[in-house]
C-alpha cells in the first residue's frame, strides 16, 4: 500500500445553507461526500480511505464498507489528526488530505499531488490568482495587494505520512485551532510545500450557489437522461381509485391486471425509458399471474433498482394525472411523499400536478384516467 486518503468531514458547513451539513446535501441525486469518496475510490493507487465525521455522524458510515470512519475534533487540524492517528498503527508511505466539500476533484489532480511526493515531503494544488486584489475597509476600497507569488489553495493535500503526522503531533491545541489547512501545519513544522497546478473543477462548497455550480460543472460530463411514461385506465366498480400509491375515495374505481395505479405505471415507464429498458409490460406482463392486484409500487421499486445496478440516480420524477374526478390536489401532498419512498429519493425532487381535458375526450367524459410521467437519471 502506497498511500492513503483522509476525507475530513466533520465540520458543520453553516454558510451553505440547507438544513444539513454542505457534505451531506444532495449534489446530482447524492450526498457531496459519496462524490468526493468515489473520486478516490476510482483510483488503485489509494490503497486506503478515512473518512472523520462529526461524532453525531459516524452511523452513516455504515453504508461504506470500504471505508474507516473515525470522530473528527473541535477544528480542522484536530480532526485530521484524528485521521492520521487511525492509521498510525498500519501507517502509509504516502497520506492525502482533502476536504469533503470538494467533491469535483479530477484524478489528474490527485495524481499529480501524488506524483510530487516522490520528490517532496509536501506538496499541494492551487491556482495563481489572476484577478486584481483589492484591500477594502468599512465597504471602500483602501488599496491594493500584489497579486504576484499568490495562489488559491485547494486540496489534496499530501505529505510522507511520517512527517505530517509528526507535524500534527507537535501542534498546542491552542495552535492546531489557528491552522488554515495541513500545508500551514508543514510549514510550522519546516516542511518545504511543492505548489503543483489545481483545476478550476475543484471548487469548494460554501455557499448556497455553490451547489447550482458544481452540478453545472458536472452535467458537462455526467450521463443524463429522460424517460417519459404514458399510462390510461378505465373506471369501474369500486370506491376509491389508487393514484401515486394513495387511495383516493371515489364513488368508482379503476380496471387493470395490478391495482391500476395509472400514475405509477407512468412513472414506471418513464424511468424504463431513460434506461432504454423497454416498456412496463415487458418487465411485468398481464399474462403473469404474479401481479394480478399487485400494488404498482412493487414496479417503480424495481424500475429504480435497475437504475441504480446501472450506476444512475434517479434526481427527478414528476406525473401529470388527467381527469376531470377525483379531484387530486388534496392528496398532492401524501402524493409526493408516497413517491418518494417508493423510489428512495427526496421529496424535493418529485413533482405531482393535475389537469382536466375541458370535457374533451375520454377523460372529459369520465371513462378513466390519464397519466403522463417524466423522469431523470444521472449516471457520474
Amino acid at each position: 500500500m502506497t498511500a492513503a486518503a483522509i476525507i475530513v468531514a466533520a465540520g458543520r458547513g453553516t454558510r451553505a445553507g440547507g438544513p444539513l451539513p454542505k457534505q451531506w446535501q444532495e449534489l446530482a441525486g447524492r450526498p457531496v461526500i459519496d462524490w468526493t469518496l468515489d473520486a478516490f475510490r476510482a483510483l488503485p493507487e489509494i490503497g486506503r480511505i478515512v473518512a472523520v465525521l462529526h461524532p453525531s455522524e459516524l452511523d452513516r458510515a455504515r453504508a461504506w464498507p470500504d471505508v474507516t470512519a473515525v470522530a473528527g475534533g473541535s477544528s480542522r487540524a484536530e480532526s485530521v489528526r484524528a485521521g492520521l492517528e487511525a492509521l498510525a498503527g498500519d501507517p502509509p508511505r504516502h497520506v492525502l488530505i482533502h476536504d469533503a466539500a470538494r467533491p469535483l476533484v479530477t484524478q489528474e489532480v490527485i495524481l499529480a499531488v501524488l506524483a510530487a511526493l516522490a520528490e517532496h515531503r509536501a506538496a499541494a494544488p492551487g491556482l495563481p490568482v489572476t484577478d486584481a486584489l483589492w484591500r477594502v475597509e468599512e465597504g471602500f476600497v483602501t488599496g491594493t495587494v500584489d497579486r504576484r507569488g499568490v495562489w488559491r489553495a485547494q486540496t489534496p493535500q499530501g505529505f510522507h505520512f511520517d512527517a505530517i503526522l509528526a507535524a500534527h503531533r507537535a501542534l498546542s491545541p491552542t495552535e492546531a485551532a489557528g491552522m488554515a489547512d495541513d500545508v500551514a501545519v508543514a510549514r510550522a513544522a519546516g516542511l518545504a510545500v511543492a505548489a503543483v497546478p489545481g483545476d478550476e473543477r475543484n471548487l469548494k462548497i460554501t455557499r448556497p450557489e455553490d451547489f447550482a455550480r458544481a452540478e453545472a460543472l458536472m452535467g458537462a460530463e455526467m450521463d443524463v437522461r429522460t424517460g417519459n411514461g404514458f399510462d390510461v385506465h378505465r373506471f369501474g366498480p369500486g370506491d376509491h381509485v389508487r393514484l401515486c400509491g394513495v387511495s383516493v375515495p371515489h364513488d368508482r374505481g379503476l380496471i387493470g391486471h395490478s391495482d391500476a395505479d395509472v400514475a405509477l405505471h407512468a412513472l414506471t415507464d418513464a424511468v424504463l425509458g431513460a434506461l432504454a429498458l423497454g416498456d412496463i409490460g415487458s418487465h411485468f406482463p398481464p399474462s403473469d399471474p404474479r401481479w394480478k392486484g399487485a400494488d404498482s409500487s412493487l414496479f417503480l421499486a424495481r424500475a429504480v433498482e435497475l437504475a441504480t445496478e446501472r450506476g444512475y440516480a434517479v434526481t427527478a420524477l414528476d406525473v401529470t394525472i388527467i381527469c376531470e374526478l377525483p379531484r387530486i390536489g388534496p392528496h398532492v401532498a401524501a402524493m409526493r411523499a408516497r413517491i418518494a419512498a417508493i423510489a428512495g429519493v427526496d421529496e424535493s425532487r418529485v413533482s405531482v400536478k393535475a389537469t382536466t381535458t375541458e370535457r374533451l375526450g375520454f377523460a372529459g367524459r369520465g371513462e378513466g384516467i390519464a397519466a403522463l410521467a417524466t423522469a431523470t437519471v444521472v449516471a457520474p
